[in-house]
């Protein structure tokens, strides 16, 4: 089927392409088949239209209101309800097209398909209809800079019973522009009131594209709008005058649950930077929390530590002393959501321009389900019937296992250059279904694309276009990437659950067979995990030489390389490994050595004991625990580090009935959130400390929230983290000894 698919006009051959010298952008199969630029939003509008705002030269923002006809695909069985249709190429399942004339008629079509026990598929987002089936997207021809981003922060006090009350709105944008609206402590409810009027005034003065936050949508939106809805203030944000609206919404991050309110408004996108760095740490794990404070200091945004961090009753002491580092605290908190959104919505913002999605919804929707939108967008472009859902099935996945434990010294870590998306190109592991063939053709032209854009940022002196090239890299990575995810991804029409079983297959055969040659010339191998190898080599021998022969031993497309070097590695478990840089930096990975259960003391100091361990020096460890001790006793630290921050994975109901049936038991973070009667959801985090108790009670019986903190009365229980301290030094006990050190440094020499 797949050798008589027509002819794809549009796209540009890779693979006997001299030189890819044209744009990127000009990809239809990537980016959409219309070129319309500089569309910024799409709404669904009345009587069968859409409205969608374009941006002008001059950089206002114009609506058109077009004609919009939702469509869906049928089974051919359709055709006897007497519905006229479109018969599509192909002898896919889905190869009618019902199209109607308005939003209302596809719901009704929807319902009476499914009364009548009719096969059929339709999106349930009219954005994605509509720009499905015009080969539209947002953003084309339009520079990342050149989109208007308003940033907002709300601080609030917590009231008893009653909806916050707000101390202060701080807002700005990237133009570099900011406000900070203060509530008059003296006068609250008139100066409130005035506050939110103002809010929406800047909003429709400024006319942003994206509005900004960190926990947008659970902390910051929901406090305007319970504030708004008891001061009878209006949020009519719109730029087609609509109101605020949310619904509940779930997303799924790696291993968490998140629960939150979906806000929507006409026109806009609301971008939430909480969820942009929850995505970053899924493929780095280098985040010590999801706090605001917590990923500005990891990318080093904040001017003072001290302001930024300024929360609890310190915050509110400033507030109600109308003080200057109140202000500097409010402000601090929009600017480093700015920075942080300039350093993670790239990525995501290129996305928008080839995804037909709406921006807010391109970064929630998952890899595999952007890649699928690709396949059907094409399949309507060329009019071609799509096949139904596969039926599942497991298979094996990549191959991870570890040879050695303890610490190893000249540790380096070669890899397969993409090996998924390389064994599908060269063994041709593409869907069965896929008739027209936009796998292969994806796959080949984004691999092609990647390593273009990639030479083109190392050449470009130019700083914002060097940004955009990173980003554009950044972005063809993630997609080629995903591709293998694709074809055992249960909801991706031309998913493949037998191409995905030969890809792991080879790929585990390949990992292997490096490992053999390895260890055959003397090499040490001491972790393989899925598409890299650490390994020690042999003594006297040059790392290109044996880059060069271990290539010779692999198949032809299929590139070994030898790209980093570390002073040593602490091998610990599986997947679980620490690696000293040349440059004496120290990288963890694994949830075992960099539990975010742990707090941050005990973070920063299992990470220097480590570093001792891997620097040959596990005689001092006793000294640094000492020093970790004297810090507690002194009441040196911030109660932040201390703190622990959990992240609820049920409800408070789901938490009440599993204790009820002692099915779990009690937590401090579910214990604070019920004795709150504040309404958390799961997704939600607690942060809280333990305090000092006149006598030893369970820790969830003497926890306290961490805003409720008083650094004048300091109280927290000295004891109980020392106690801390030391399981974790005994946890870690077999490391420290230096006899077993040096034992197993021996072994990986």
């Amino acid at each position: 089927m797949a050798g008589n698919a027509p002819a794809l006009q549009f796209v540009i051959p890779s693979e006997v392409e001299e030189s890819l010298d044209v744009e990127f952008e000009k990809n239809t199969l990537l980016f959409g088949a219309d070129p319309t630029p500089r569309i910024v939003a799409v709404e669904l509008g009345e009587s069968g239209t859409v409205r969608v705002h374009r941006r002008k030269a001059d950089g206002s923002t114009v609506t058109d209101v077009e004609p919009f006809h939702p469509f869906v695909w049928a089974d051919s069985d359709v055709v006897d309800l007497g519905i006229e249709t479109e018969k599509l190429q192909g002898d896919l399942k889905y190869g009618w097209l019902i199209t109607v004339d308005s939003w209302k008629e596809l719901i009704a079509l929807r319902n009476g398909l499914k009364n009548g026990g009719r096969d059929f598929f339709a999106f349930t987002d009219p954005v994605q209809h509509y720009l499905t089936s015009t080969g539209r997207t947002l953003f084309k021809d339009l520079a990342f800079e050149a989109l208007k981003r308003m940033q907002i922060e709300v601080l609030s006090i917590a009231g008893t019973g009653d909806p916050d009350h707000v101390m202060s709105i701080a807002l700005s944008d990237n133009t570099g522009w900011d406000e900070l609206i203060i509530v008059d402590a003296n006068n609250v409810e008139e100066s409130e009131r005035n506050a939110l009027r103002r809010l929406t005034e800047l909003i429709k003065e400024r006319d942003p594209d994206v509005i900004e936050g960190h926990d947008l949508f659970r902390v910051h939106l929901p406090l305007v709008v319970a504030r708004a809805k008891k001061l009878k203030a209006k949020l009519d944000w719109g730029r087609s005058g609509g109101f605020l609206r949310s619904r509940p919404s779930r997303l799924q991050i790696a291993e968490k649950t998140i629960d939150y309110p979906k806000f929507t408004i006409d026109g806009r996108h609301f971008v939430d930077t909480f969820l942009l760095a929850q995505f970053y740490d899924v493929g780095m794990r280098s985040l010590a929390g999801f706090e605001r404070t917590d990923v500005a200091r990891h990318f080093a945004l904040c001017d003072s530590e001290q302001i930024s961090g300024l929360t609890g009753k310190e915050l509110q002491g400033a507030y109600v002393g109308d003080s200057e580092m109140f202000q500097r605290r409010a402000l601090c908190g929009v600017r480093e959501t700015r920075a942080l959104s300039d350093l993670l919505s790239p990525s995501y913002f290129i996305q928008a321009q080839i995804f037909p999605y709406n921006y807010q919804d391109v970064i929630v929707r998952g890899n595999a389900t952007r890649i699928n939108a690709l396949f059907l967008r094409e399949y309507f472009r060329q009019r071609h019937s799509i096949p139904e859902l596969p039926m599942p099935r497991a298979f094996e996945g990549g191959y991870t296992d570890i040879f050695f434990t303890g610490v190893a010294r000249n540790v380096w870590h070669c890899d397969v250059a993409s090996l998924y998306p390389s064994i599908m190109l060269q063994f041709d592991c593409f869907p069965a279904s896929d008739e027209l063939q936009i796998f292969r053709h994806l796959l080949t032209d984004l691999r092609n694309f990647r390593l273009d854009a990639k030479a083109k940022m190392r050449a470009e002196q130019d700083p914002a276009r060097q940004h955009h090239l990173h980003a554009l890299q950044n972005t063809f990575k993630i997609l080629l990437n995903s591709f293998y995810g694709y074809l055992g991804f249960a909801q991706g029409h031309f998913a493949d659950f037998d191409a995905a079983g030969r890809v792991t297959q080879m790929g585990r055969d390949l990992l292997k067979k490096m490992i053999e040659w390895l260890n055959a010339h003397g090499a040490q191998v001491i972790e393989v995990d899925t598409d890299g190898i650490y390994f020690v080599p042999p003594e006297n021998i040059d790392i290109n030489d044996l880059q060069k022969d271990l290539a010779k031993e692999l198949p032809a497309g299929i590139d070994v390389e030898i790209d980093e070097q570390f002073d040593a590695m602490l091998s610990y478990k599986a997947k679980n490994y620490a690696l000293l840089t040349k440059d004496g930096e120290v990288v963890i990975k694994g949830g075992a050595l960099k539990s975010r259960g742990l707090e941050k003391f005990q973070r920063a100091f299992l990470e220097q004991m480590i570093k001792l361990i891997m620097q040959g020096k596990p005689e001092i460890v006793g000294d640094l625990r000492n020093e970790f001790e004297r810090k507690i006793r002194n009441r040196e630290w911030k109660i932040e580090t201390l703190m622990k921050t959990d992240t609820l994975q049920d409800s408070l109901d789901k938490y009440r009935a599993k204790i009820a049936g002692s099915a779990r038991n009690r937590a401090a973070a579910y214990e604070l959130a019920l004795a709150s009667g504040r309404n958390y959801k799961p997704g939600d985090q607690i942060s809280y400390y333990i305090k000092a108790t006149p006598k030893k009670v369970a820790a969830y019986e003497a926890a306290k929230l961490a805003t409720e903190f008083d650094p004048e009365n300091r109280d927290e229980n000295v004891d109980y983290y020392i106690a801390k301290l030391d399981d974790l030094v005994k946890k870690f006990s077999g490391l420290t000894n230096p006899a077993a050190t040096a034992q197993q440094e021996t072994l990986a020499i």
